[in-house]
């Protein structure tokens, strides 16, 4: 089973793809989808969204799992990002009807075991249960493999219900 997992943002989304085998989990695919700060959000939105609906046509995931947002202290950025990830959530539900979603605790916890676990203990995880030589980079694609790590851990061949 194929699983896009995607961490939000305006000017960078990390998504990655994972193939769910009954032994091992396959990285197939990670990167960056990037938006230039100078244009304005609509235009960037729609970049998003154009890029997520060809991710999805390219690896026809069976199911996309996108992070929760957590909110700092700047809540002007937040509000951007929440607008981004409100697209990602309608190309995703729209291009591939299944759509799961999981809080920064829940994917520290899936990985670790720790819901402190810092960023270096997240991408050595990443790494070891992907079999990869090294940590993905950019640290977006890492956490959006982290995502789709932590729902490959959580459903059993989707046995959740969709959101």
């Amino acid at each position: 089973m194929k699983i896009l997992g995607i961490d939000p943002g305006l000017a960078t989304v990390g998504y990655g793809v994972i193939e769910k085998t009954p032994h091992k989990l396959v990285c197939v695919e990670y990167g960056v989808i990037l938006t230039p700060k100078d244009e304005s959000t609509p235009v960037r939105l729609a970049m998003i969204e154009e890029q997520m609906v060809a991710l999805i046509d390219k690896h026809k995931p069976k199911e996309v799992a996108i992070e929760e947002l957590f909110f700092n202290t700047n809540i002007t950025t937040g509000i951007r990002v929440a607008e981004a990830r409100g697209v990602l959530l309608l190309a995703a539900i729209k291009e591939c009807g299944r759509l799961f979603e999981y809080t920064p605790l829940q994917v520290k916890m899936a990985l670790t075991g720790n819901g402190r676990a810092d960023k270096q203990q997240m991408q050595f995880m990443v790494r070891a249960l992907l079999g990869l030589d090294q940590v993905p980079k950019p640290d977006d694609a890492a956490d959006a493999l982290a995502v789709a790590i932590t729902h490959a851990h959580m459903t059993k061949d989707s046995q959740r219900e969709a959101k």
